[in-house]
């Protein structure tokens, strides 16, 4: 199991999220995407459907319904509907069960000094659980790269 850290350090969960979305899918992969609570569901909800003008994301909420239909699942729980095998947090959402999936993605802010302290500490504690664990860091122009 591969455990990513996407520090946002150059754009916001907002510009970040739909770029690797949009490459998990173009991959095949259906995606859980956990936040923090509703509010932040209902926003990435609605960002992702105007985020860009010529680009659409398929995805839902329980709102929505018909979660064994969405290639991107949005979330504040633990529930895995769609059957997916990469998950993505941000926002300060944890990956709670972030054994159940193939592809873990943390995106942490990295303005926020106690969530980069967390992020390091969980990078150890998954490392001694053996898992393979890499930090993405994006450059001037917003590409990422694997740093560690």
């Amino acid at each position: 199991m591969e455990i990513r850290f996407y520090h946002l350090q150059k754009q916001t969960l907002d510009q970040a999220l739909p770029q690797l979305l949009t490459k998990a899918l173009s991959m095949g992969h259906k995606i859980v995407v956990k936040l923090k609570n509703q509010q932040s569901v209902d926003h990435m909800n609605q960002h992702l459907w105007v985020f860009r003008p010529d680009s659409f994301l398929p995805h839902g909420s329980k709102k929505d319904g018909f979660a064994e239909h969405q290639p991107v699942w949005l979330t504040a729980d633990n529930d895995n509907p769609n059957g997916a095998k990469v998950i993505m947090t941000g926002g300060g959402a944890l990956p709670d069960n972030a054994k159940d999936y193939d592809l873990c993605c943390e995106f942490l802010d990295g303005f926020d000094d106690d969530a980069v302290k967390a992020a390091r500490e969980r990078w150890k504690s998954y490392k001694d659980e053996g898992f393979d664990v890499t930090y993405w860091q994006q450059d001037e122009k917003g590409a990422w790269s694997n740093k560690a």
